[in-house]
């Protein structure tokens, strides 16, 4: 199944991503990594994985624990039809084995469940929480309409006893190569996208602060709302790069092997951060947006060359380079020079061929970054001084 839909292609070139045939509102993006990462990957001796066998009542301990992290805030894991849920358990009543999961062990000794992360829910929510009762029971009747503490006692211990086979990816191995494996194995549904990988392999501080960004009023302006609760955590994804490239600018990018690698690596700088910093990131954060929106408006960080008929999606490349680049200039002065940078900008989009294929296609190529970014650069420091 493919991790991602793609209307075709528009008279004007752009396309944007369908997931679950519903348009996401962003344009569709190739997924790109640098040549070296086919050419040179990780050394197969650094990775380093092992196979446990756990009860379901230790995982469920561990859970409520907080040793093992489900991360809840996973806005496209919606939660399962009942029919879904109660076959679940059924199964596990049956003593039906169920797929593997896979858990990456980070550096604080905390299991972050990367696939399973739907099954676990549910098993939680029905142990613990009694979130739900079961229905719909194919082999097991008499247990319709039963919560975990209406079910008799056999049944109960039988569910707490059920096995689980866990692949836990060890702390020792490098980023990239946890990221590829975890790319390679999802198992639930639909192919994870890279920011959710990234998100399932965070700590709790990178994730509070990617979501404090996106709920922020000055970003939810600026995208007109079109990002807001995405499917596939593409705002998560815009607001990392923002942060990406604030903090290590285009030669940071150039020392990593694509964007997959350098957003992970910066993740794990953000779960590093002292408040302190994050507290100024914050602040860039909010300027960049207020600025894109008082020049772009509703345009703000979609295509819009002299030509446009239309409203386009949102581009990554252009949030990423026009957000942080106007993150360095005031808001007044932006607004005031906001006729002449629209001009500016819209005729790099119509007639500037070297920025046009920089925002189109495989846009993490490095010299597409580089020139995309000179180019905005260019035109903010004529336009702004």
């Amino acid at each position: 199944m493919p991790t991602t839909e793609i209307l075709p292609e528009a008279e004007d070139g752009v396309r944007e991503e369908y997931f679950c045939s519903q348009a996401t509102g962003v344009e569709f993006e190739e997924d790109v990594t640098a040549s070296s990462e086919e050419t040179d990957p990780w050394d197969p001796e650094k990775i380093r994985v092992h196979t446990k066998h756990y009860s379901l009542q230790q995982v469920v301990e561990m859970i409520d624990a907080g040793d093992i992290d489900i991360a809840p805030d996973l806005r496209r894991q919606a939660v399962w039809k009942p029919r879904q849920r109660s076959g679940l358990i059924e199964s596990l009543l049956l003593s039906i084995p169920l797929p593997s999961f896979y858990f990456n062990d980070d550096r604080t000794g905390q299991l972050q469940v990367v696939d399973g992360v739907q099954r676990l829910t549910t098993i939680f929510k029905f142990v613990t929480e009694r979130a739900f009762r079961l229905s719909q029971m194919a082999y097991l009747p008499e247990l319709e309409g039963m919560g975990y503490g209406d079910m008799a006692m056999p049944f109960r211990r039988r569910l707490a006893n059920s096995q689980f086979v866990v692949h836990v990816i060890d702390p020792v191995t490098p980023y990239w190569a946890k990221f590829d494996i975890f790319r390679r194995i999802n198992t639930g549904g639909p192919p994870l996208s890279a920011q959710e990988i990234r998100h399932r392999m965070s700590n709790t501080r990178s994730r509070q602060f990617l979501n404090e960004l996106v709920s922020n009023e000055s970003f939810i302006t600026a995208t007109h709302g079109s990002l807001r609760g995405h499917p596939r955590m593409a705002d998560r994804e815009v607001a990392l790069r923002f942060v990406a490239f604030r903090q290590f600018d285009t030669d940071g990018y150039a020392k990593h092997r694509g964007f997959d690698e350098f957003l992970g690596y910066v993740t794990n700088c953000l779960d590093d951060l002292e408040y302190e910093n994050l507290d100024e990131l914050r602040a860039d954060f909010i300027r960049g947006m207020t600025n894109c929106y008082s020049a772009f408006g509703e345009h703000a960080f979609r295509k819009w060359p002299l030509n446009a008929t239309r409203k386009n999606p949102i581009n990554r490349a252009f949030f990423d380079s026009w957000g942080t680049v106007l993150a360095d200039y005031d808001e007044t002065e932006v607004q005031r020079a906001a006729p002449d940078l629209v001009d500016r900008a819209r005729s790099l989009m119509t007639n500037d061929i070297e920025f046009i294929n920089s925002i189109s296609g495989s846009r993490g190529d490095f010299g597409k970054v580089r020139i995309r970014f000179a180019k905005v650069r260019a035109v903010t420091d004529e336009v702004l001084g």
